[in-house]
């Protein structure tokens, strides 16, 4: 196999691959409405976006139940605003729920002179068309007067509206109380520290009733499907459309798992996990709540008002039993991080945190090369640059694999006009044609299959790194040099893909198409062109490692084939 085959196959390989994620993009199964709730386990109104609240139970099962707790006396509910130097929170009273969390140190739109402050990546958010909230609460048992503690849709009390971590300080908590009549007080409480998108979140219940409170503590995130009304060339050019969007979790023995929206209803999550954490994922952040890694808690998901056009998704955690005897206290403690999926960090946060990062089967290769890229990123201070360094590495260690490839193709090339020989030949008898070549590859010492294995390295390769590129919020709105802001989008000028149709043709140059067949020869006259529609709205990080590739091939081919002819010339001479 030479090396016009070895482009073919790449070429057919890598347009296969992505018309296969624009279709599935495009045509997979998009949500549906499901039948009407039942009213044994109907769902909350849609105003109050409650969803089920779980019974109370000796276990950590999820059952769920249209019951709300309730304060003696609902005051009306207010947002209250939580800053530090790198998230701003806005917290409902109304449950004590996280409603919009903004992060402060990453832009939603790149900086530019026009737009020098762009506002920030909101992550959660209230309003109903982007709806994604981070609830938590408590069940109660009920039966024999036993008090009833606040759930998600109970309203607490605030001291303050706004709270703002302060210069030197490093921890802030915030405090929300609720009370009622009975005496049963419940205090959440949320921690956030300096530096961090890992929030600590602890529900005390403090019973001052005459009677024992008996219940569970959970947690659960709600949002709202996503609505594809873009055009397949739009899908195409967006990262995002090739991220993962819906739930996931994680198990110490199952390890991470993830859920579609689409099969929500179809495969309901119902499990009890010790030492995991329930998450929503979409490009480039998660917000995953995590509890304690000694609990065994309950794993469920369920959708919320299924009977209406915009149905919600909820994944929740529901912790063990809670028994709080009169004059008791007992408290229950989370963790929810909501932030970028940065690599090497989030494992120290949470086990298998890491994972959010959905590199899909490509993990085992993407893993390594965004380890060996940040290393190399440490180094040179610029992503751009620490991959041309990535693409030196890997070329230097296929020196010898890729050597051998371009001087099989050097010998073949000069074995052409005796190939074409044979056909003439032996005309129609492809038998006695193809025993002929063997023959004539063995005496020559050819190795005709010399091309295909470098192409069994690189090709994963490069898709690996599509989707460390597609995937590693590091590398979002990173610049290369010039007129490259954002390694992570296609090149605004298109000047890589031009480069690199420069080396395609240079590459065909010194490739020559003698004994090519016809048909193949008008496949390489089209490949410059294929390859430049393709890269153009390829992100230009992940051109700019095909065009060091392709340049280091041409070079290095351009060098063994000098080394061949010379060899040949001294051969004669001699």
């Amino acid at each position: 196999m030479n090396q016009t085959r070895t482009f073919l196959t790449f070429a057919l390989l890598a347009v296969a691959y992505l018309l296969w994620m624009a279709w599935d993009k495009d045509y997979s199964p998009k949500p549906v409405p499901a039948p009407v709730a039942s009213a044994s386990s109907a769902a909350v109104p849609s105003a109050d976006n409650g969803g089920n609240l779980p019974a109370a139970s000796s276990s950590t099962g999820a059952a769920a139940v249209p019951a709300n707790g309730g304060s003696a006396t609902e005051a009306k509910a207010q947002l209250i605003t939580i800053t530090t130097d790198v998230l701003r929170l806005t917290v409902d009273t109304r449950g004590g729920s996280v409603v919009r969390s903004e992060l402060l140190h990453y832009p939603s739109v790149p900086v530019t002179k026009k737009d020098p402050s762009p506002a920030p990546v909101r992550l959660l958010d209230e309003q109903p068309e982007h709806f994604f909230v981070a609830q938590s609460g408590l069940a109660s048992a009920q039966g024999n007067g036993a008090p009833v503690a606040p759930t998600h849709l109970s309203v607490f009390d605030s001291a303050q509206t706004a709270y703002q971590l302060a210069e030197g300080q490093n921890e802030l908590k915030v405090d929300l109380t609720w009370q009622d009549a009975a005496g049963l007080k419940v205090t959440k409480s949320y921690t956030l520290k300096r530096g961090s998108y890992d929030v600590s979140m602890q529900q005390k219940i403090d019973n001052g009733a005459s009677v024992a409170w008996q219940g569970n503590a959970y947690e659960q995130l709600q949002r709202a499907g996503q609505v594809n009304n873009r055009t397949w060339l739009q899908n195409y050019t967006d990262p995002a459309a090739h991220s993962f969007f819906g739930a996931g979790w994680y198990s110490p023995q199952d390890k991470f798992e993830t859920l579609t929206f689409t099969d929500f209803q179809k495969k309901p999550l119902a499990r009890s996990i010790t030492g995991g954490w329930a998450a929503m994922l979409q490009h480039y952040f998660v917000v995953a709540w995590i509890p304690p890694a000694q609990e065994a808690n309950g794993y469920s998901t369920s959708v919320v008002n299924p009977d209406t056009a915009q149905p919600y998704y909820l994944i929740r955690t529901v912790g063990p039993s809670l028994n709080v005897a009169p004059g008791q206290s007992a408290t229950a403690v989370s963790r929810l991080y909501l932030g970028p999926k940065l690599q090497g960090t989030l494992d120290a946060i949470a086990p298998g945190l890491e994972l959010s990062t959905n590199y899909g089967w490509l993990t085992v290769i993407s893993q390594p090369l965004h380890w060996l890229l940040s290393q190399l990123h440490a180094i040179s201070g610029n992503w751009g640059v620490a991959i041309i360094l990535l693409v030196l590495l890997l070329k230097a260690a296929l020196w010898k694999l890729t050597a051998a490839q371009f001087r099989s193709g050097a010998r073949m090339r000069k074995l052409q006009p005796r190939v074409t020989a044979l056909k003439e030949r032996y005309g129609d008898d492809k038998m006695k044609m193809q025993q002929a070549m063997m023959e004539l590859y063995k005496k020559e010492k050819v190795n005709p299959m010399a091309g295909c294995l470098p192409i069994l390295v690189t090709f994963p390769v490069f898709l690996g790194l599509y989707r460390v590129l597609m995937e590693s919020v590091e590398l979002r709105q990173a610049p290369f040099f010039g007129w490259i802001h954002d390694l992570s989008a296609p090149d605004p000028l298109f000047v890589l893909p031009a480069i690199y149709v420069l080396v395609m043709l240079a590459t065909q140059w010194l490739t020559p198409t003698t004994g090519m067949d016809p048909a193949q020869a008008k496949m390489m006259k089209v490949m410059p062109i294929l390859f430049a529609v393709l890269f153009a709205f390829f992100p230009s990080g992940l051109v700019l490692y095909w065009v060091i590739n392709g340049a280091t091939s041409l070079a290095q081919q351009w060098f063994i084939t000098r080394q061949v002819d010379r060899a040949d010339h001294k051969a004669k001479t001699a």
